[in-house]
């Protein structure tokens, strides 16, 4: 027999799209050709921009005050009562027992008016700045700032427990798959430099939603997040961004070898789908990042002066400070959405304090220079007009003890952000909960209104900024959410 036509050879002959072709009747074929028409058909009716890069723009539908956010994310829940939301009853009333409808309570028992124990704020508030803005001992330098921050003091979410709550604060959703935030505004307005990623986050938890509160759902795939780093991990360098080695003229020949490849599989098809398509500019961002990245990613560039303005001279705050320099690095080249990521990847996030609230000092002094530094560094570049600084977590803690009388619970009723550039209005605190900090009670905003909000400073209306799946418009807001108009400037 010719060796060149054993059995074994011509199996080797036949490509593995070929073999779906024409084996089990051509069912594997036909089974990916259905997914990536209806991938297809999905892009071609939807109500956002057409395929074509991440460079493209549905543009702002107004004015924008703002080009990109940098959001803090606080992960686990920071204690308004400890930080920023300063109530002196609770030293008054300090161990009394009194009735309230506590939300973990509530949703496991339908139990209301349970007597809980008030534990007063171990650390002391005073007064800082023109605007007089009361700030606990946890963050000094932050304080330094007060006039430059808008709060938010009637804060409110869904979700009782970190994952839903978690999910609710990024993508408007408790439990559905949901494009991220970050992935919206991406999708709404492209991005700056076509040499980086318009969304990244910066060493997110595994946990707790993981990569679905980075994750673009059922937007075209592109505008996913990139993750540097991981959470509990120093490193923010990016996996395998130099091959020491190969010169730039054969990584390029390289590429130019894939893409042809690759386009010869959509021509032999006659369409491509959203994946595919993500998969190839990815290749191709991924080259274009070989070129840029590792500058922007050396914070060794930085003046002495700098990297101990953001504590990356200490051991507690190295960590922290080098994510937010490397925030105001990646926003100063253009990357329109930025999350810088404090937390781990353990069962209880970093803030989640229920038997061990003086574990709050440890967090606040970890993140609280570097934080203050980037508001100092922006508004020094000129970069804080125009660029969103978000810091908060999923929800905020009760006023009150748990049964040990050690730490504080979840409470989504009633918790503190603040806000500052980007068009907010400075030296200014909106809404209050009640004498306690326990419930939103004045100028209450949920966190669709907040998300309303940051869509509208960056010139996107929330209710036009959709994107047609499974026969319906979706949006970030859902059918709700309105824009806060009190805090703009």
């Amino acid at each position: 027999m010719d060796s060149d036509n054993t059995p074994q050879t011509a199996i080797a002959r036949l490509a593995r799209r070929t073999m779906l072709q024409q084996t089990a009747c051509g069912f594997g074929s036909l089974a990916a050709s259905a997914l990536a028409a209806q991938e297809l058909v999905t892009e071609r009716t939807s109500a956002g921009p057409p395929a074509g890069g991440p460079s493209r723009k549905q543009g702002p539908t107004r004015t924008p005050r703002a080009k990109r956010i940098i959001f803090l994310f606080m992960q686990g829940g920071v204690s308004q009562v400890d930080s920023f939301d300063y109530k002196p009853q609770l030293q008054q009333y300090d161990g009394k027992t009194m009735p309230f409808d506590d939300a973990r309570t509530l949703a496991k028992t339908g139990r209301r008016a349970v007597e809980q124990r008030l534990m007063n704020s171990p650390w002391q508030f005073k007064p800082y700045g023109e605007s007089g803005r009361h700030v606990s001992e946890l963050f000094p330098h932050t304080a330094k700032h007060v006039d430059d921050l808008c709060f938010l003091h009637g804060m409110h979410t869904d979700g009782v427990a970190h994952g839903p709550a978690t999910l609710f604060l990024h993508c408007g959703s408790t439990n559905f798959v949901r494009p991220s935030l970050g992935s919206w505004v991406y999708y709404g307005l492209g991005t700056e430099n076509n040499d980086l990623p318009g969304f990244v986050s910066i060493s997110p938890s595994i946990g707790n939603g993981g990569p679905r509160n980075y994750g673009a759902a059922f937007l075209p795939a592109r505008y996913q997040g990139t993750a540097i780093g991981t959470a509990g991990e120093e490193s923010l360098a990016i996996d395998h961004l130099n091959r020491p080695g190969i010169t730039d003229a054969s990584q390029r020949s390289q590429m130019e070898l894939i893409e042809q490849l690759n386009r010869r599989q959509i021509q032999r098809r006659g369409f491509s789908n959203g994946e595919f398509d993500a998969v190839l500019e990815s290749y191709e961002l991924a080259w274009r990042m070989q070129q840029v990245a590792p500058d922007v990613l050396d914070l060794s560039s930085e003046s002495a002066h700098t990297l101990s303005e953001y504590g990356i001279d200490q051991p507690s705050t190295r960590e922290f400070g080098k994510k937010c320099l490397l925030a105001r690095r990646l926003c100063e080249s253009g990357v329109r959405f930025v999350q810088v990521n404090y937390g781990d990847n353990s069962a209880n996030p970093a803030w989640d304090q229920h038997s061990n609230l003086p574990k709050h000092a440890t967090h606040a002094r970890a993140v609280d220079q570097p934080i203050a530094a980037l508001l100092a560094d922006l508004k020094r570049r000129g970069l804080l007009d125009d660029t969103i600084v978000w810091w908060g977590g999923e929800f905020g803690r009760t006023p009150y003890s748990q049964s040990n009388g050690t730490g504080r619970d979840h409470n989504p009723g009633g918790f503190t952000v603040w806000l500052a550039g980007g068009g907010f209005r400075p030296g200014t605190a909106y809404g209050a909960t009640d004498e306690f900090g326990f419930s939103a009670v004045q100028g209450k905003v949920h966190m669709h209104d907040l998300h309303a909000t940051l869509l509208h400073q960056l010139g996107l209306d929330h209710k036009q900024l959709t994107f047609r799946h499974a026969g319906r418009d979706f949006r970030l807001t859902d059918v709700y959410g309105r824009v806060v108009d009190p805090i703009l400037s």
